[in-house]
């Protein structure tokens, strides 16, 4: 009687709990099921409609601004005189001046060291000259790349005695601050950039003979949009990276255009947005969507 007792008292129990271990294991196959197809889809390249992103613009009219007469120069980010604490820097990413230099005017002889600082020439053209014993003329197309490491010295004119010279100046934070200086310039032509998106730095351990070598894990890319055309980027990284979020930051030059991201978010000339919570192998589309061409870098970066 008392093993009946027993048995009578625990079998319910004993019910319950196949069930809710029934219950169990089915929500966990479904749960294995939704975790597979979201990662066949982030395999796919989803892109953000889909996903949790946030983008915030950068308005064109609200970065720091200085004319110096012979320099024309806004700042995305806080440099020289103009501080914004909301605005210091973006991961690695610590500068991006757009910058217009009258004819025969320029920047004298100045220090650099730690950062990785290069030049993306929109128009016009830009006399390099270091303490490492380089100098040439950069023009439209040219990414001229510096390694400032432990110390150099530069200076960048506007040789042209009729055209300013129209250009962005970026500085990056790599891993090691104590590089050996280095000098590099690839030119990537117009051809290359319509209507398509061309890397042009990627991190040196990749080793990509195509792109720049920078020394941390930073991607620049550009593109030269046609209306009605658009392209996609997949954001960088490697998908064992799991859940690892990574940042995004896109600047349409001030030259025209409008550039839709493909969340409907439009950026006038001159604008940037920051996009942050993407992952690896998620899919970021950029649509011209104004009259005129719109040209834009990005960066994707850690």
């Amino acid at each position: 009687m008392g093993k009946n007792f027993i048995n009578s008292f625990f079998s319910p129990t004993k019910q319950i709990f196949q069930y809710s271990r029934r219950k169990f294991n089915n929500n966990n196959i479904l749960f294995n099921q939704r975790k597979e197809f979201f990662n066949s889809s982030l395999r796919k390249n989803i892109n953000l409609n889909n996903m949790v992103a946030k983008i915030v613009v950068r308005p064109s009219e609200e970065r720091g601004y200085a004319n110096h007469g012979w320099l024309d120069t806004h700042h995305t980010f806080s440099f020289a005189d103009y501080y914004d604490p909301n605005y210091k820097s973006f991961g690695a990413l610590r500068v991006i001046n757009e910058d217009i230099v009258q004819p025969d005017n320029g920047f004298g002889t100045h220090p650099h060291r730690g950062y990785e600082i290069f030049s993306y020439i929109i128009s016009g053209e830009l006399q390099h000259k270091d303490s490492m014993g380089n100098a040439e003329i950069l023009k439209r197309g040219d990414v001229q790349f510096t390694t400032a490491g432990t110390g150099i010295s530069h200076s960048e004119y506007n040789i042209n005695k009729i055209h300013p010279v129209h250009f962005l100046q970026i500085w990056v934070s790599p891993d090691d601050k104590n590089l050996t200086p280095a000098y590099n310039t690839k030119t990537y032509p117009d051809s290359l950039k319509t209507n398509n998106l061309t890397h042009l730095i990627s991190p040196a351990s990749e080793q990509d003979p195509k792109t720049i070598g920078i020394h941390t894990d930073f991607h620049m890319f550009a593109s030269i949009l046609q209306p009605e055309n658009k392209v996609a980027h997949t954001v960088q990284g490697s998908l064992g990276d799991g859940d690892k979020t990574r940042r995004l930051y896109v600047h349409l030059t001030s030259t025209g255009g409008q550039l839709k991201i493909n969340d409907g978010t439009i950026l006038k000339p001159g604008d940037g947005a920051f996009i942050t919570e993407v992952v690896s192998g998620e899919e970021v589309i950029f649509e011209s969507v104004g009259e005129g061409v719109a040209e834009f870098v990005l960066f994707d970066l850690a």
